[in-house]
């Protein structure tokens, strides 16, 4: 079957973003976003709304991979993902409520706060048998809520948001802090999705597509962050994350 442009672009863009999600314990949709506002004409909403179609299976299937390699409690799973969900909610209901290119700009700096942190946050995680975890358990609700916010007003971050809380404060490995980052995602996302498709701010047709391009790299992006060196991968990935967000700072400025 022949694939237009307007299919054929969603559909490479997914399969990009679907290793590159794999590779680094995201859901793509951080990269997505802004190149769905950018490059095809979408509100911030929009794109938000379309990256989250994308953003399910995809974190499905990644966790099922990590977890293959770094097994992890389901209970724990289950209470950080129960408590996402209730900071999703009431973030989904702001960004849809916000002015297109306030949440615009917002995201942005977002993405610069994540840039600086997978710039220099690596020089300070501590290896999970440096000493164990530093937090007690209990504050682990804590990491569901901060991540569960971020995704609902963002459309993504929840596992960047947990990853780093769950290496630097209770002393879980990079890669096991990822896989557990990437299973909090799923129902908050599918919650904030819910939202967004209410309000009628989500182009099924495109999120399909980069879901579909999506799924057929995302294991092999986790084989590589396996293999290759993960400082190298992260701060390469933080200069994409700051050009990302000079670009979409100008845009917002209307530069």
């Amino acid at each position: 079957m022949d694939l237009s442009p307007a299919m054929l672009e969603p559909l490479l863009l997914g399969a990009v973003l679907g290793g590159v999600g794999g590779l680094l314990g995201v859901g793509g949709g951080i990269v997505a976003i802004p190149v769905l506002a950018m490059g095809f004409g979408m509100s911030q909403q929009m794109a938000q709304g379309t990256a989250l179609v994308m953003i399910m299976p995809n974190v499905l299937l990644a966790f099922w991979r990590y977890r293959q390699r770094h097994p992890m409690s389901l209970a724990t799973v289950g209470l950080l993902g129960a408590c996402a969900m209730l900071a999703t909610w009431p973030a989904a209901w702001l960004a849809i409520r916000l002015d297109s290119r306030v949440l615009s700009l917002c995201f942005a700096v977002f993405l610069v706060g994540l840039s600086l942190y997978f710039l220099y946050g690596t020089r300070a995680a501590a290896p999970a048998d440096a000493g164990g975890a530093r937090w007690h358990p209990r504050y682990l609700p804590g990491v569901g809520l901060a991540g569960g916010f971020m995704s609902g007003l963002f459309g993504v971050g929840a596992g960047l948001v947990a990853a780093p809380l769950l290496v630097r404060g209770f002393g879980l490995r990079q890669a096991a802090a990822q896989g557990m980052g990437l299973a909090m995602v799923v129902p908050g996302s599918a919650l904030a999705l819910a939202t967004f498709a209410q309000a009628r701010q989500v182009d099924w047709q495109t999120g399909m597509l980069l879901a579909t391009g999506g799924m057929a790299t995302i294991s092999y992006g986790v084989a590589w962050a396996h293999r290759l060196p993960e400082r190298r991968l992260r701060r390469l990935f933080a200069l994409l994350l700051l050009v990302t967000a000079a670009l979409m700072i100008a845009r917002g400025l209307g530069f």
